[in-house]
């Protein structure tokens, strides 16, 4: 196939992903003669729930050459610097997964395996007193990181949670004054190319054609363009990832927000709690083999805490991936590419990727089949890795409940057999290509799991670590308490 020029661009569809796509092209092609539009239609309704990021955000802040003190405004944004997981390693039991890593590592050997050969010789702390992040997020304060070479114990980093339809708003206002066109309406009609298979054009309900050289599908688990058109299926992961259903509710904020989000597990599923500004957004992601709605219901409502602001609200799906996220001249972004459950905060980040991955294969602004082909490749390595990670979640986890002890027998994929025996082997992480997670992440995982390597060879001078390793938890106590609460930090970006 020869490549196809660009001069158009339709995104079809809005909410968090068309937004957030219209808004990075239109900072991109602001000085080239490109045009972006975008269709939406106010009778269409959006999941609009993913309200809990990872840190790479800052990037798609940075490109957009946003303040972060406006963009915090805008969206009632709090800060975010990781996960509490409660009850996930057995019932009572609370680890984190920061956004930052652990100590540093000592005589050149990697931090975690230090600690767990002194901790198997006696020593007492745990690994959380080795991570500032955590530290920080457990306290309720927050400061912005330090990268100077001497601060090396307080290297980490953030994300944030805010609220997607006031990110949604912000991002549309963001791409409407650099040139955005956008069009109100459904459209119900999508005429191809004879010939080449392309999309050449939609029809909208009221009767306009819209044409276009390179369609973005953002039209939800429908996939209008992509499925519905151009026939691209998708590959369901449900037997590894069982959730396939999710109650979705807020309510007043009842006590000042925390740092992070919390995981809670429960009956057949887990419960996320995510503190914004102005309220507390909550849900149950659950598995309908093994609870109903009736009961995930009365679960949800009775772990809440604040008065409800809201109805809970059903949401079905299927995790898994599209098997192109590009095909011809469309590319499909957000939940027409695919959806893996909210455990990690990724859905926002595969928005960001797959937006990232589209921009950095139209060299030339031309659709070249090679490029679209490797554009896959790299998509499909990169929720593969996602997916993995987050399986481990429930294939280590240590409760009793007929739910959580299927998930934990269930057959896994080998990629992510190979990376558990590894680090029950020796303690090493090997990075994959495309990986979303890096290795503290799943050292934080692991050890919160109760999966230690096996295979450490014992300190050489079991007197000397514990030493350098109370300089280094008591470095972090004292960076900790010298930092502001998160609710004050917040205040000082609302002025």
């Amino acid at each position: 196939m020869a490549s196809r020029s660009v001069k158009k661009i339709l995104v079809v569809g809005g909410g968090t992903a068309g937004w957030m796509t219209a808004a990075y092209l239109a900072r991109w092609l602001e000085n080239t003669n490109i045009q972006v539009a975008l269709i939406e239609s106010e009778q269409i309704g959006t999941i609009g729930v993913g309200e809990a990021t990872v840190p790479g955000i800052h990037q798609f802040i940075r490109d957009l050459d946003i303040k972060e003190s406006e963009f915090i405004r805008a969206t009632n944004a709090t800060f975010k610097l990781g996960i509490e997981f409660s009850g996930w390693a057995g019932e009572g039991q609370h680890f984190f997964h920061p956004f930052g890593g652990y100590g540093v590592p000592i005589e050149d050997r990697s931090f975690h395996k230090t600690w767990w050969s002194a901790k198997n010789q006696g020593y007492a702390l745990g690994l959380d007193k080795f991570s500032l992040c955590t530290q920080l997020a457990r306290a309720g304060r927050f400061a912005q990181p330090s990268f100077e070479p001497e601060s090396s114990l307080a290297w980490y980093s953030y994300a944030y949670h805010f609220d997607a339809s006031l990110f949604a708003k912000f991002l549309r206002s963001y791409a409407e004054q650099r040139n955005v066109t956008r069009i109100e309406g459904k459209v119900n009609h999508i005429q191809l190319d004879a010939s080449s298979g392309f999309i050449q054009s939609v029809t909208m309900e009221s009767g306009l054609v819209v044409e276009s050289d390179l369609f973005i599908d953002c039209t939800g688990m429908p996939a209008l363009l992509i499925h519905k058109t151009l026939g691209v299926g998708y590959e369901d992961w449900s037997k590894w990832l069982l959730c396939d259903s999710a109650l979705a509710v807020q309510t007043k904020s009842a006590a000042e927000p925390d740092p992070f989000t919390r995981s809670s597990a429960r009956t057949a599923g887990w419960q996320w709690h995510i503190p914004l500004q102005h309220r507390v957004g909550n849900g149950y992601v659950y598995s309908s083999q093994f609870t109903s709605p009736e009961q995930a219901h009365r679960e949800l409502l009775g772990n809440l805490a604040g008065e409800l602001t809201t109805d809970p609200r059903l949401i079905h799906f299927t995790t898994g991936m599209r098997r192109d996220f590009w095909y011809k001249n469309c590319v499909a972004i957000g939940l027409s590419s695919g959806f893996l459950e909210p455990l990690e905060s990724t859905s926002i980040s595969l928005i960001q990727t797959g937006i990232a991955k589209m921009a950095a294969f139209l060299v030339n602004f031309e659709i070249n089949e090679t490029r679209v082909a490797e554009a896959n490749r790299l998509n499909r390595l990169e929720y593969e890795r996602v997916r993995d990670f987050i399986i481990l979640h429930y294939k280590l986890n240590g409760r009793s409940n007929p739910f959580w002890q299927h998930v934990r027998e269930m057959a896994i994929p080998a990629s992510l057999e190979e990376k558990i025996a590894s680090f029950r082997a020796s303690g090493d992480i090997k990075e994959e290509e495309q990986e979303s997670f890096k290795a503290d992440s799943w050292i934080s995982m692991f050890y919160g799991l109760g999966l230690a390597p096996q295979g450490l060879a014992p300190l050489a001078d079991p007197e000397k670590a514990p030493a350098i390793l109370n300089n280094m938890a008591g470095a972090i106590a004292k960076g900790c308490h010298y930092a502001s609460s998160h609710a004050d930090f917040l205040k000082t970006l609302g002025n």
